[in-house]
């Protein structure tokens, strides 16, 4: 019983230090893959960053949008050139953990509690 009792408090410490890697910087700039599900269909969408600009392409089409990074792991995106209503509202980024090539996001429209995850994949 005494074992047990001084084993629960260490595997507690152990288990709660943990933390997942986020290496933001390594992703601010460069060429990445997103893939969701969209009306039961997998899409995948590539897009370019650098700076201050996102550059993504969706199905043969390219749009732009203005990047203003909050912080090292959190960033604001929005589009350019709007074509409707709803394409003018901006959205918050979150960089939650990251891999030597990838990233896992959250992402929500701004003011919005609803929030979605997705992965990035660095291709270049």
């Amino acid at each position: 019983m005494r074992k047990v009792f001084f084993s629960v408090p260490i595997l507690f410490l152990a288990f709660s230090c943990y933390a997942p890697q986020r290496d933001c910087k390594a992703f601010t700039d460069g060429k990445f893959s997103f893939t969701t599900v969209i009306d039961g269909e997998e899409v995948t969408t590539t897009f370019l960053r650098s700076g201050d600009l996102e550059i993504d392409y969706f199905q043969g089409k390219a749009d732009s949008s203005s990047v203003r990074w909050i912080n090292d792991c959190e960033y604001i995106v929005r589009k350019l050139s709007p074509k409707n209503k709803s394409e003018e509202q901006a959205v918050h980024m979150k960089i939650l953990s990251t891999t030597d090539n990838s990233y896992t996001f959250e992402y929500n429209m701004v003011g919005a509690s609803k929030k979605s995850k997705g992965t990035a994949i660095k291709i270049d």
